[in-house]
């Protein structure tokens, strides 16, 4: 590999002419170059050029370059591995820093491109000048420092990288890590200066191959051997950090009496003892691919000579005349070549004329404070056809610092499960805060651009990680609630049961028999039904449990209140009459009664049974209720048709509390209007109540309030009517007397 004086690396073409001549030129580009599609027809006139160190990618246009060919991989390979190292370390916020020539320029804009189809973005996009002044490199060092990337890719050459390292190195700054591609092997490392800055880097480069009896011609390598090379004392002094006597080599030369910081060459130095960093001589990069390009020109000249005449590849079956071949034929066997080279590695070129793209990653890493060396950690390889082949040995990498640990590269920390990225305004896409997700809604995974939404019968977790099923909630029997309001109902039901007992036992004593003793039967048989239909409202709703709950629960306490009024009429009938046998005689029979508690009651039914028919009641599970419970209820149907049921009740219970209020005051031991009175008052009271109350609750605490709303009603109607009764027949029997009722009515 050749320097200009500039520093430059310089590139090289190997150019086929007819004569077989071998021509280095000193060009990034080929001499022949043809943009006039006119022109093409005179590509077969244009030497077959072969390069082993030209890396740009235009020169795979075989529309400019169509006798273009080179061993090197593109710096489009390279800048794919580039891109793939980065997405393998999930580095999503880096920098660029490229020099002011074409060939870099393109290499930075292609990673950027790659980059952000990776979905990573560039923290910064700086260009470093030509002859750059103090004052830019120093804003160029201060935006490196500043910036929150870790990773730093360089596409520029040694001198204008050696400006920024020793500008780090003079504020120690270690904490990045440089990838870089063409100052990866170049002098720049043996500044020992710099070793701090460098250890880490992590290069890019073509694959590096040996080639026979090279290393060892290089270690053969000494002044005596090469006197006139002007050179090779240069090269000595540098490597060894010496300096010639005089310019003179002597054998009697030592270094006794030189300085600790100076010594004379004395030619018995070994090249040996050199570092890899300083004298690389185990892997070759440039010369080895000029070793190929070599070998692919001898390839193409063994296959046209071999060519047999009638086999040919040309028109009419002809080979090329192996003395005075036309450049264009060797073209073409040059095309074809594919053989394997010293280190079984396959040479050929694609259809652009490129070679496969290989690419080897490396790592230099400082062992002590006199050791740099680069490790093999990666390779990068892209066939033809089928996806890239990328590995990475990452616990071979040693990286900025001297540290094993990955480096993070991140505009923002990566958002936990539970968050979602939410972009910051005016920023890239790769600069986001972490928000959480909202009720309901998880991200179950790291760096979550969406929060999912849970199905409908499951919610969030509290991490709002996973979705959990939302918990089913309904009046069951089991909950603590619920086994009360059993209790209770149960518990009523047996004491109208035991005044049923009761009644029986004593059905001819006069308390029972003044207050038609049929018609307290069948009321308290109604009771006994009233408390135990709270029961359907317990346990799990279902189609047949809603139908039956409301249309059951109207049409027994249609019956209970029915027969109160009958009850009540009665009682009105009777204090009445102002002489026996007229007109109202008939209505105290016990036919009257039934038919009055017929006809309140079939009205009730007629109700259900359109509430039934057109608009049914049915299972229903809310699930917007709650954010994290099934309501599990009954669908009314209907809310207007149920009003209407409890109101009916209401009007029942209105007329016969204004009945039994008009006839409260009347003389007569056995007189139950004040109780009736007072059993329609607790009764509507209870039942308006209800109405704001069974709006206001939600939940199973809405079938709550109605089950209490049955029990509190059907014991006021028990407790007022017939606990008096009970009372004079269990602890006052001397007033359940005929002389007794004699006595009272008079």
């Amino acid at each position: 590999m050749i320097k200009h004086q500039s520093g430059v690396e310089v590139t090289h073409a190997v150019m086929v002419v007819p004569s077989s001549s071998l021509i280095m030129t000193n060009d990034d580009k080929p001499s022949a170059v043809i943009r006039d599609p006119k022109q093409q027809a005179r590509a077969q006139c244009v030497a077959a050029q072969i390069s082993h160190a030209a890396g740009n990618p235009r020169l795979s246009d075989k529309y400019q370059f169509p006798s273009f060919l080179r061993t090197m991989p593109s710096l489009h390979s390279l800048t794919l591995a580039i891109a793939e190292f980065i997405k393998h370390f999930g580095w999503t916020w880096v920098g660029i820093i490229y020099a002011d020539n074409d060939f870099t320029i393109q290499g930075s804009e292609q990673l950027r491109a790659e980059l952000l189809i990776s979905h990573a973005c560039v923290a910064f996009f700086e260009i470093i000048p030509v002859n750059p002044q103090k004052s830019r490199i120093i804003s160029l060092v201060e935006t490196i420092i500043a910036s929150s990337a870790a990773a730093i890719m360089t596409f520029a050459y040694s001198p204008e990288v050696t400006l920024i390292m020793e500008e780090l190195a003079a504020r120690n700054k270690t904490e990045k890590a440089w990838l870089a591609t063409i100052w990866v092997e170049d002098a720049l490392f043996s500044q020992r200066n710099l070793w701090p800055i460098l250890n880490g880097v992590i290069g890019f480069t073509q694959p590096a191959g040996s080639m026979p009896g090279f290393k060892e011609f290089l270690y053969n390598i000494h002044p005596l051997k090469y006197p006139d090379f002007i050179y090779i004392k240069q090269f000595w002094a540098s490597v060894f950090n010496c300096s010639w006597a005089n310019n003179l080599i002597t054998e009697n030369t030592s270094n006794e009496g030189g300085s600790a910081e100076f010594s004379f060459c004395t030619g018995k130095e070994k090249l040996e003892t050199l570092e890899e960093s300083i004298y690389p001589v185990n892997n070759f990069r440039n010369p080895y691919t000029m070793f190929n390009a070599v070998f692919s020109l001898a390839y193409a000249l063994q296959n046209l000579q071999s060519c047999r005449h009638g086999e040919g590849p040309f028109c009419n079956k002809t080979c090329a005349d192996r003395k005075h071949f036309e450049p264009w034929q060797l073209l073409h066997y040059l095309k074809s070549v594919r053989f394997r080279d010293k280190n079984a590695q396959e040479v050929y070129f694609d259809e652009n004329g490129d070679s496969p793209a290989l690419c080897d990653i490396t790592n230099w890493q400082l062992i002590s404070e006199d050791s740099l060396r680069y490790v093999k950690v990666g390779t990068y390889q892209k066939p033809d056809i089928g996806n890239s082949m990328f590995t990475v040995n990452q616990s071979a990498i040693m990286w900025n610092g001297g540290y094993t640990q990955t480096p993070r590269s991140d505009c923002s920390r990566s958002c936990t499960p539970g968050n979602r990225k939410a972009p910051i305004q005016g920023m890239p896409i790769c600069c986001y805060d972490c928000v959480p997700c909202s009720d309901g809604e998880i991200a179950n995974q790291t760096d979550a651009t969406n929060c999912i939404k849970c199905p409908e019968d499951s919610w969030s977790n509290e991490r709002k990680e996973i979705c959990i099923l939302k918990q089913v909630e309904f009046l069951s029997f089991e909950d603590s609630l619920g086994s009360v309001l059993t209790a209770f109902s149960i518990a009523f039901a047996i004491i109208p049961a035991c005044i049923l007992w009761i009644f029986i036992k004593y059905r001819d004593t006069p308390v029972v028999k003044a207050n038609n003793c049929n018609l307290s039967y069948f009321l308290l048989i109604a009771l006994i039904m009233c408390f135990l239909c709270s029961l359907i409202f317990i346990g799990k709703p279902n189609d047949i449990s809603c139908l039956l709950r409301q249309s059951v629960f109207g049409v027994i306490f249609s019956v209970c209140i029915s027969s109160i009024l009958a009850k009540t009429i009665t009682v009105f009938i009777a204090f009445s009459m102002r002489r026996p046998g007229g007109y109202q005689q008939n209505w105290l029979g016990t036919k009257a009664p039934v038919f009055i508690g017929l006809c309140c009651t079939t009205l009730q039914v007629m109700i259900c049974t359109v509430w039934l028919v057109l608009l049914p009641p049915f299972q229903e599970k809310n699930m917007n209720l709650y954010k994290d419970k099934i309501i599990i209820a009954c669908n009314e149907g209907s809310g207007m048709i149920f009003y209407c049921m409890l109101a009916y009740l209401g009007i029942l219970a209105s007329v016969c509390f204004i009945i039994a209020f008009l006839v409260r005051k009347l003389p007569d031991r056995y007189n139950e209007a004040k109780f009736i009175t007072f059993s329609m008052l607790i009764f509507v009271s209870v039942w308006l109540t209800f109405v704001p109350a069974n709006l206001s609750t939600k939940g199973k605490y809405v079938v709550v309030v109605e089950i209490f709303a049955i029990l509190s009603s059907g014991f006021g109607l028990l407790s007022c009517i017939f606990f008096p009764k009970c009372y004079i027949i269990i602890l006052r029997p001397e007033l359940n007397t005929k002389e007794s009722a004699t006595r009272s009515s008079h």
